[in-house]
């Protein structure tokens, strides 16, 4: 998967805010990530990240 740093991409599952995006801040074996809905940040496995990403949201499509 072509992930790149600050791309928003949108997770299979909802958070408990009730945002789908998140932005990713960090990039190596494990990927960071912030909820663009409250501002949570966790760190997950890449191989965990990529399964749960559903799409990455174009940069023109971003608000």
């Amino acid at each position: 998967m072509d992930l790149k740093l600050h791309d928003i991409v949108e997770l299979k599952k909802q958070h408990p805010c009730g945002s789908r995006q998140w932005e990713i801040l960090r990039i190596g074996m494990d990927i960071k990530l912030r909820c663009l809905g409250c501002g949570h940040e966790l760190m997950v496995p890449r191989r965990k990240a990529e399964k749960s990403i559903k799409r990455i949201i174009p940069k023109e499509a971003q608000p």
